[in-house]
């Protein structure tokens, strides 16, 4: 079954840029941003470990410095031309001169014409500024961005949300709007990786490259139902001089508006908005939580908070227990993904209903079902009393290598037969025979989309008989058995 556990590499060019002012890499760089018309952007950064210290293990440490914000060591910048031409640029900030690329930035965020996407990207903005400035001058910041299209707005209007009402605080994650509007699932495994380290790996020029691209596919969808939904027909490419001078007609013939400058100036002009920073944005600020986040360092604190970290059995689905064999699990938000491998290898494993669950919501919810809770917050295992044995730390950082060890630690059997025998969006199961073409094509109406490639192959269309996803049994079905394999030691 067609599984989105892995997104695809961009099809088209990804330029690592590291050079200065006279090289190739970077001047491509600048030619494309003088012809774009859509710029999608994202940013990254040495990531910041709460509680971390510079003074060691001194009695009497140094009053603490002001708080300073982080300094951005890679930006992508996805580019879709006059032509329709698309380039994604991965440009290493340790390597090129900030000099040489202020300028042209500045001018390309403040130029109406281009039509600037990301997603929350004003946090990005006041980080990128902040590098500009410390490493140029107090005038070398950047401001604003306009005109400026929100992808989290993007997903709500596809929710049917008004664009009237104030969006929900509770926003979706980037994987999650990725999945849902495109079916493709984006590895969030190096968000958290050290980006001040060079060189950059394959890896993570992969991941950031996907995080910029894939933001103009949806605006791609956005653009579709905006144009299906206004039923306003382009006359020409939007490669005219005059696309900023919107002029509607009228087609007698068909009744609709037809708009000669193109769907894209409606766009800007009905959708887009302004990212505007102020002073009180620039400046980096303490914690107002901190006197309530500190906690005692104290020897006897760190062995009674690490003492919990080793699993202890038996699991409640012990038949010696009274439990009925099957293992169960419940991933809480931080470890999500690891929730989607473990249904990929046929292992019941739910996520909590909300983004942000109280502790004893968890608790009463693994105790309920018969799970055992997986998690990276330790915090969470001086909780146990209320679920005995039903708390699990996972050490592990990356998923393959969390499944790996929660299939080691609770002694799990993963099968060939098990593989790709759940649903990854929802945890359901499938219906027991297979569906034809006709049965999926009328089933995804409305719903999901079917790739045409595969109409002339002989194909299994399954669905979830919980949520109704179809799925198929296409190339990333068998790579992703083909990894599953791997990782749970099942010979071919």
């Amino acid at each position: 079954m067609e599984d989105p556990a892995r997104a695809p590499p961009p099809p088209f060019a990804v330029h690592l840029v590291t050079g200065g002012s006279s090289s190739p890499d970077l001047s491509h760089l600048l030619q494309y941003l003088a012809a774009a018309r859509i710029v999608a952007f994202d940013a990254e950064w040495k990531p910041r470990r709460r509680g971390a210290s510079a003074h060691g293990d001194d009695a009497t440490p140094a009053p603490p410095n002001p708080p300073q914000l982080p300094t951005v060591t890679v930006l992508q910048l996805a580019c879709r031309s006059e032509d329709g031409g698309n380039e994604v640029f991965i440009v290493d900030l340790l390597a090129v001169p900030l000099a040489d690329l202020w300028a042209p930035l500045r001018e390309l965020f403040e130029r109406p014409e281009v039509l600037k996407l990301g997603f929350r990207f004003k946090q990005d903005l006041v980080y990128l500024s902040a590098t500009f400035t410390a490493a140029l001058g107090c005038d070398s910041g950047f401001d604003r961005v306009e005109p400026f299209l929100d992808v989290t707005n993007v997903y709500y209007y596809f929710n049917g949300h008004a664009r009237q009402k104030r969006l929900p605080k509770e926003t979706k994650s980037l994987a999650t709007v990725c999945e849902e509007l495109l079916n493709v699932s984006l590895s969030k495994e190096l968000q958290c990786s050290d980006w001040s380290r060079r060189p950059l790996s394959e890896g993570q020029i992969r991941y950031a490259a996907s995080d910029a691209y894939y933001l103009l596919d949806i605006f791609d969808l956005f653009q579709q139902k905006v144009s299906t939904e206004e039923k306003c027909l382009p006359t020409k490419e939007l490669t005219s001089d005059e696309f900023c001078s919107p002029r509607v007609l009228e087609c007698s013939s068909s009744g609709y508006a037809i708009c000669s400058d193109g769907y894209l100036t409606s766009i800007i002009v009905k959708y887009s908005e302004s990212i505007l920073l102020t002073e009180s944005d620039t400046k980096a600020r303490s914690s107002r939580r901190k006197g309530k986040q500190k906690l005692p360092t104290d020897a006897k604190y760190k062995e009674k908070l690490d003492c919990g970290t080793e699993w202890q059995g038996p699991p409640p689905w012990d038949p010696s227990v009274g439990g009925d064999g099957y293992p169960k699990f419940l991933c809480d938000v931080m470890i999500e993904g690891l929730a989607k491998h473990l249904r990929c290898v046929g292992i019941d494993a739910a996520t909590p209903s909300c983004r942000k669950p109280q502790p004893r919501e968890l608790l009463n919810q693994v105790y309920k079902e018969g799970r055992i809770l997986l998690t990276r917050d330790a915090k969470l295992l001086k909780y146990q009393y209320l679920a005995t044995n039903q708390v699990y730390k996972v050490k592990s950082l990356l998923k393959h290598d969390q499944l790996a060890e929660v299939i080691d630690t609770f002694q799990l059997k993963i099968s060939e037969d098990r593989l790709m025998s759940r649903c990854t969006k929802c945890n359901g199961s499938f219906i027991q025979t297979p569906l034809t073409l006709d049965e999926a094509m009328e089933a995804s109406k409305g719903f999901q989309v079917i790739p045409s490639c595969i109409f002339n192959r002989n194909v299994e269309f399954w669905k979830c008989t919980d949520c109704n996803q179809l799925y198929w049994e296409g190339t990333q079905y068998h790579n992703a058995v083909r990894k599953f394999m791997s990782v749970c030691n099942i010979s071919e």
